[in-house]
Protein backbone atom coordinates (compact mmCIF):
# COMPACT_ATOMS: atom_id res chain seq x y z
CA UNK A 1 0.00 0.00 0.00
CA UNK A 2 1.19 3.45 -0.86
CA UNK A 3 0.33 6.89 0.40
CA UNK A 4 -0.26 10.00 -1.71
CA UNK A 5 0.04 13.38 0.01
CA UNK A 6 -1.86 16.22 -1.68
CA UNK A 7 -1.27 18.83 -2.85
CA UNK A 8 1.93 17.52 -4.38
CA UNK A 9 5.25 19.11 -3.53
CA UNK A 10 7.09 17.08 -6.16
CA UNK A 11 5.18 15.88 -9.21
CA UNK A 12 7.82 13.23 -9.91
CA UNK A 13 6.32 11.14 -7.07
CA UNK A 14 3.45 10.19 -9.40
CA UNK A 15 5.87 8.08 -11.47
CA UNK A 16 6.07 5.69 -8.50
CA UNK A 17 2.42 4.64 -8.79
CA UNK A 18 1.34 1.72 -10.95
CA UNK A 19 -2.11 0.84 -12.25
CA UNK A 20 -3.84 -1.55 -9.87
CA UNK A 21 -2.04 -0.44 -6.70
CA UNK A 22 -3.98 0.48 -3.59
CA UNK A 23 -3.32 4.06 -2.47
CA UNK A 24 -4.33 5.98 0.63
CA UNK A 25 -4.74 9.71 -0.01
CA UNK A 26 -3.94 12.24 2.69
CA UNK A 27 -4.28 16.00 2.48
CA UNK A 28 -6.47 18.38 0.53
CA UNK A 29 -8.64 17.39 -2.43
CA UNK A 30 -11.43 19.34 -4.13
CA UNK A 31 -14.82 18.07 -5.17
CA UNK A 32 -16.28 19.04 -8.55
CA UNK A 33 -18.81 17.50 -10.86
CA UNK A 34 -20.05 18.02 -14.41
CA UNK A 35 -22.04 21.21 -13.73
CA UNK A 36 -18.99 23.12 -12.47
CA UNK A 37 -16.82 21.77 -15.30
CA UNK A 38 -19.44 22.89 -17.82
CA UNK A 39 -19.85 26.38 -16.34
CA UNK A 40 -16.10 27.01 -16.27
CA UNK A 41 -15.63 25.70 -19.81
CA UNK A 42 -18.26 28.21 -20.97
CA UNK A 43 -16.50 31.09 -19.21
CA UNK A 44 -19.07 31.42 -16.42
CA UNK A 45 -16.58 31.15 -13.61
CA UNK A 46 -13.04 30.17 -12.67
CA UNK A 47 -11.61 27.34 -10.66
CA UNK A 48 -11.70 28.46 -7.01
CA UNK A 49 -8.36 26.74 -6.34
CA UNK A 50 -5.02 26.29 -8.03
CA UNK A 51 -5.19 23.32 -10.39
CA UNK A 52 -1.44 22.70 -10.40
CA UNK A 53 -0.48 19.71 -8.23
CA UNK A 54 -3.99 19.32 -6.81
CA UNK A 55 -6.70 16.68 -7.27
CA UNK A 56 -10.38 16.76 -8.17
CA UNK A 57 -12.74 14.20 -6.65
CA UNK A 58 -15.86 13.72 -8.75
CA UNK A 59 -18.56 13.58 -6.11
CA UNK A 60 -21.67 15.36 -4.91
CA UNK A 61 -21.90 15.00 -1.14
CA UNK A 62 -25.11 14.59 0.76
CA UNK A 63 -25.93 17.17 3.44
CA UNK A 64 -23.64 17.01 6.47
CA UNK A 65 -25.22 15.07 9.35
CA UNK A 66 -25.04 16.48 12.85
CA UNK A 67 -21.73 15.65 14.50
CA UNK A 68 -19.98 14.81 11.21
CA UNK A 69 -17.41 16.70 9.15
CA UNK A 70 -19.03 15.94 5.80
CA UNK A 71 -21.92 14.09 4.23
CA UNK A 72 -21.73 10.82 2.35
CA UNK A 73 -19.45 11.38 -0.64
CA UNK A 74 -19.25 8.49 -3.06
CA UNK A 75 -17.65 8.86 -6.48
CA UNK A 76 -19.47 10.02 -9.61
CA UNK A 77 -18.92 8.40 -13.01
CA UNK A 78 -15.75 10.02 -14.32
CA UNK A 79 -16.54 9.75 -18.03
CA UNK A 80 -19.07 12.58 -17.61
CA UNK A 81 -16.08 14.93 -17.18
CA UNK A 82 -13.93 13.46 -19.97
CA UNK A 83 -14.47 16.29 -22.46
CA UNK A 84 -13.10 18.80 -19.91
CA UNK A 85 -10.34 16.76 -18.30
CA UNK A 86 -7.43 16.93 -20.80
CA UNK A 87 -7.32 20.73 -20.45
CA UNK A 88 -7.10 20.40 -16.67
CA UNK A 89 -4.16 17.98 -16.80
CA UNK A 90 -2.50 20.39 -19.23
CA UNK A 91 -2.85 23.13 -16.57
CA UNK A 92 -1.05 20.92 -14.05
CA UNK A 93 -3.82 18.96 -12.33
CA UNK A 94 -2.12 16.01 -10.63
CA UNK A 95 -5.02 13.62 -10.22
CA UNK A 96 -8.68 12.99 -10.77
CA UNK A 97 -10.67 10.66 -8.53
CA UNK A 98 -13.89 8.98 -9.59
CA UNK A 99 -15.28 5.70 -10.85
CA UNK A 100 -15.27 3.92 -14.17
CA UNK A 101 -13.03 3.99 -17.25
CA UNK A 102 -11.75 7.11 -19.00
CA UNK A 103 -11.65 8.09 -22.67
CA UNK A 104 -8.56 7.64 -24.85
CA UNK A 105 -8.12 11.45 -24.82
CA UNK A 106 -7.99 11.53 -21.02
CA UNK A 107 -5.54 8.62 -20.94
CA UNK A 108 -3.27 10.42 -23.41
CA UNK A 109 -3.38 13.62 -21.36
CA UNK A 110 -2.50 11.69 -18.19
CA UNK A 111 0.55 10.26 -19.99
CA UNK A 112 1.54 13.53 -21.63
CA UNK A 113 1.32 15.65 -18.48
CA UNK A 114 2.32 13.01 -15.90
CA UNK A 115 -0.87 12.76 -13.87
CA UNK A 116 -2.83 9.84 -12.45
CA UNK A 117 -6.44 8.74 -12.28
CA UNK A 118 -7.54 7.19 -9.01
CA UNK A 119 -10.59 4.96 -8.83
CA UNK A 120 -12.76 5.32 -5.75
CA UNK A 121 -15.04 2.51 -4.67
CA UNK A 122 -18.67 2.94 -5.72
CA UNK A 123 -21.23 2.44 -2.97
CA UNK A 124 -18.79 3.53 -0.27
CA UNK A 125 -19.88 7.14 0.27
CA UNK A 126 -20.23 6.67 4.03
CA UNK A 127 -16.72 5.17 4.21
CA UNK A 128 -15.29 8.14 2.31
CA UNK A 129 -17.12 10.58 4.59
CA UNK A 130 -15.31 8.98 7.53
CA UNK A 131 -11.95 9.96 5.97
CA UNK A 132 -12.89 13.66 5.82
CA UNK A 133 -11.24 15.60 8.65
CA UNK A 134 -12.23 19.10 7.51
CA UNK A 135 -14.54 20.45 4.83
CA UNK A 136 -15.54 23.87 3.58
CA UNK A 137 -17.27 25.23 0.50
CA UNK A 138 -14.70 26.56 -1.97
CA UNK A 139 -16.88 27.88 -4.80
CA UNK A 140 -20.14 27.70 -6.73
CA UNK A 141 -22.03 27.47 -3.42
CA UNK A 142 -25.37 28.03 -5.18
CA UNK A 143 -25.03 24.58 -6.80
CA UNK A 144 -25.64 22.71 -3.53
CA UNK A 145 -24.13 19.21 -3.74
CA UNK A 146 -22.51 20.14 -7.07
CA UNK A 147 -20.61 23.02 -5.42
CA UNK A 148 -16.83 22.83 -5.13
CA UNK A 149 -15.71 21.74 -1.66
CA UNK A 150 -12.23 21.78 -0.21
CA UNK A 151 -11.90 18.63 1.87
CA UNK A 152 -8.99 17.43 3.96
CA UNK A 153 -8.82 13.66 4.04
CA UNK A 154 -6.82 11.07 5.92
CA UNK A 155 -6.58 7.48 4.74
CA UNK A 156 -8.88 7.97 1.72
CA UNK A 157 -8.68 4.59 -0.10
CA UNK A 158 -8.42 4.37 -3.88
CA UNK A 159 -6.89 2.25 -6.61
CA UNK A 160 -4.55 3.65 -9.27
CA UNK A 161 -6.81 3.30 -12.30
CA UNK A 162 -4.48 4.92 -14.84
CA UNK A 163 -0.86 5.61 -14.06
CA UNK A 164 1.41 8.28 -15.53
CA UNK A 165 2.73 5.82 -18.16
CA UNK A 166 -0.75 4.89 -19.34
CA UNK A 167 -1.07 1.64 -17.40
CA UNK A 168 -4.81 1.08 -17.16
CA UNK A 169 -6.76 -1.29 -14.89
CA UNK A 170 -9.68 -1.17 -17.31
CA UNK A 171 -7.60 -2.75 -20.12
CA UNK A 172 -6.52 -5.90 -18.30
Amino acid sequence: MKSLKLPLKDRAVLKNFKAGELVFVDGVIYTARDRVHDLISKGRGKWPFELKNNAIFYCGPTPKPKGRNFGSCGPTTSSRMDSYTPALYKKGLAATIGKGPRSPEVIESIKKYGGVYLVAYGGCGALYAETVREAEPAGFKDLGPQAVYKITVSGFPAVVGIDSRGGNVFKR
